[in-house]
Parts: C-alpha cells; structure tokens; sequence
C-alpha cells in the first residue's frame, strides 16, 4: 500500500511540476489594417514581457497584412513595423501571411519585410492551431 500511495504521490508531483513548466502557445489574428496592428504590436510585447517563454503565432489575412509590407508605419507615432515586428522575431514570435489575400490583392512577396513566412490560408493556419495544436485565440 505504502508503494502505491508513493507512486500516485509521485505522479502527482510531477503532473504538476509539468503543468508549470509548460509553455502557453497563442495564435494572434490580424485581419483589421494598421490601427488594429498597432494595437496588437503592443499586446504582444506586453505578453512577452509577463510570459516571455510563450509560443506566440501571428497570422495575418485581409487588411492585416499591412503592417507586415516594406514601409508600413504604426498608426499613433509613425514608428516603422519593421523594426517592431524584427524586435518580436527576435524574442521568438513567428509571423504568417496568407497567401489567399496576396492573390485577392494583387500583392507580391517581395512587397513584405523580411522575417515572415506564407501560409495558404491565413482563416485556415489560425483553426489548425487552435484546433489540432491547442494554440489559445487572441484577436486585438
């Protein structure tokens, strides 16, 4: 008896000791144009600089691929995305832009910053990781 309640005990211990050790895995979903971007640029930070262990995804579809094109500024002091966005891929922040949108918009790769990669469907990468890889939802 004494072993099984030291077994259970210990895998208690360790499901908990795993729990605090787990890492929060977010996607955040852009899709409204600067304002929203700005907004969210700063959610970000402010995520990294309470939890900055956090897996975050940024996925980017319709207007929300603005921010993320050579020379787009933030809405409240005209500060270039670029080096925001470098910043956030620096501390592990990973950035997806749809490609369904690039099409829609007759937009090309090359009109984007460095550092951010292309997903089919930005409507779709967002469900596939809340629901297959059980990323929690932000939308700024």
């Amino acid at each position: 008896m004494k072993t099984l309640l030291r077994l259970v005990a210990a895998t208690i211990l360790l499901s908990f000791a795993a729990a605090a050790s787990a890492q929060d895995k977010v996607v955040y979903h852009f899709d409204g144009g600067l304002a929203q971007a700005t907004k969210g640029v700063r959610n970000l930070r402010n995520h990294l600089d309470v939890d900055p262990k956090a897996q975050i995804v940024v996925v980017a579809h319709a207007e929300g691929v603005d921010f993320l094109m050579e020379g787009a500024r933030t809405t409240n002091n005209n500060q270039e995305f670029a080096a925001l966005v470098g910043d956030l891929m620096n501390r592990g922040v990973r950035f997806e832009i749809c490609e369904i949108t690039l099409k829609n918009r007759n937009l090309k790769k090359d009109q984007f910053i460095l550092g951010p990669t292309f997903t089919p469907s930005g409507v779709v990468r967002v469900a596939n990781l809340q629901a297959r890889e059980s990323y929690a939802y932000i939308k700024p």
